[in-house]
């Protein structure tokens, strides 16, 4: 009994909904059409730059910033709204993990500078998006990724 009523009508309502990212899809004109912007995580897989919200910050304004902190990205224009958002799993140092939506903002890249506050750990390179797409390994992200491209 105690074990239906578990798996029937508690567990779906203590179950926690995703943690909330927000991240910059920062993007320019470059030689071969649009280029994006991908950094490195802590693990050195291929992201975009993203973080935790902020308080005091929408956030449209937090990716905005997180682009600054991780990527350099010292002026652009965000959107207001996102362009989607992806599931994943965030995985801390410590081995825990647990689900997180990543919510994306458009962040057309005005001015860019080698000396931000993460560039002694992390690597950035600017790519064309299909490339972009073909480096990240998330598919919720590779999947954005495309449909930005075709866009």
């Amino acid at each position: 009994m105690i074990q239906s009523l578990w798996t029937g009508a508690l567990r779906p309502l203590l179950k926690r909904p995703p943690a909330l990212q927000v991240a910059a899809l920062c993007h320019r004109d470059g030689d071969e059409g649009v280029e994006v912007l991908l950094v490195t995580s802590s693990s050195g897989r291929w992201i975009l730059p993203k973080g935790w919200p902020i308080d005091g910050l929408s956030a449209a304004e937090a990716a905005k910033q997180e682009a600054w902190e991780e990527g350099g990205v010292k002026k652009g224009k965000t959107a207001d709204t996102a362009l989607g958002s992806f599931l994943t799993e965030k995985r801390f140092d410590n081995g825990s993990v647990i689900p997180c939506e990543i919510r994306v903002y458009s962040v057309t890249a005005k001015s860019v500078v080698d000396d931000f506050p993460e560039a002694h750990k992390r690597d950035r390179k600017w790519v064309p998006v299909a490339e972009a797409a073909n480096l990240v390994d998330e598919p919720g992200l590779r999947d954005m990724l495309e449909n930005f491209a075709a866009a």
